[in-house]
């Protein structure tokens, strides 16, 4: 009798398809080689293949690089110097100067100054129509005579000055009265080129935002005159017994006479200098009344 055949795909032992294998139903018997019979074969279905894990595909960044991050405490750091500029070095300046525009200087930094030395404070505001015209003639005659035609700044005098004291001992100052009421009014006493720059600053905002005649009311009432002595009420009391408003064309001028060192030279008893230098002043003040050199004050 002729065998029957095995199926073509099913020649080789472990050969099977659509997910089957053979499996032998006698105990112990296994795979020799030889064909085995159909009756002693089952088809069963082939277990599942071992579950693998999931494995993500590496993401990939295709932005292009930026370089290293700068840390971000320097840029806070940077931040923060940057407001501070705006704030002390802008804000602050403008605002200070546009209140003191309105509201009386309370204190400045030579006032300070002398009270830790022990000069004492004598201090009293009046308005600018409350001092004595000759007053505001004689200070403009003694230390800025164009007052009222610069902007601040009076570059020829200071040429002048500068050319005095490479030559002389006696130092001469070309500051206009906006740079002295600057000086006074918001900086500190002493020679440096980081205050004079500020000096320049706050004249050129005092001369925007006040006008001479505050300028003028401002300088009168904070200028010393003597130890511990500041404006022109207290020194005008202090040296004559009078106010103000009642001050002569000879006490204005010996007054204005020893603004450039008040607390070396006096005013109720002038000794030679001051004296020949108010007499100086005194006539310069007639010529300052005469062709108007004070009238955008008075």
């Amino acid at each position: 009798m002729n065998e029957p055949r095995a199926p073509k795909d099913s020649q080789h032992p472990l050969g099977s398809s659509d997910g089957l294998r053979l499996t032998s139903l006698e105990s112990g018997s296994g795979w020799d080689g030889q064909a085995a019979g159909l009756g002693d074969l089952s088809l069963a279905p082939a277990p599942p293949p071992e579950a693998t894990p999931d494995l993500e595909a590496p993401k990939l960044d295709m932005r292009a690089d930026d370089g290293p991050k700068r840390p971000g405490l320097l840029r806070r750091i940077g931040r923060a110097f940057v407001m501070l500029f705006v704030i002390f070095g802008l804000v602050g300046p403008v605002l200070t100067v546009a209140i003191y525009r309105v509201v009386p200087p309370p204190i400045t930094w030579l006032m300070v100054q002398r009270l830790f030395e022990g000069q004492g404070f004598h201090r009293k505001w009046v308005p600018l129509n409350a001092i004595s015209p000759t007053l505001a003639r004689s200070v403009i005659a003694a230390e800025d005579a164009k007052f009222c035609d610069h902007h601040g700044f009076d570059f020829e005098a200071m040429e002048k000055a500068m050319a005095h004291n490479e030559r002389s001992k006696r130092i001469r100052g070309g500051s206009t009265i906006s740079q002295q009421t600057a000086k006074n009014v918001f900086l500190w006493p002493g020679r440096s080129y980081v205050r004079k720059g500020l000096e320049a600053y706050f004249t050129v905002l005092i001369e925007v935002l006040w006008g001479k005649p505050r300028i003028m009311e401002v300088y009168l009432n904070s200028v010393e005159w003597g130890p511990g002595v500041y404006g022109a009420e207290a020194a005008a009391q202090k040296n004559f017994g009078v106010g103000a408003d009642h001050l002569n064309s000879a006490q204005a001028a010996r007054l204005a006479a020893i603004l450039p060192s008040p607390l070396k030279w006096r005013a109720a008893a002038p000794g030679p200098y001051v004296q020949r230098r108010s007499g100086r002043i005194t006539k310069a003040a007639g010529v300052v009344r005469r062709e108007g050199g004070a009238e955008c004050v008075l």
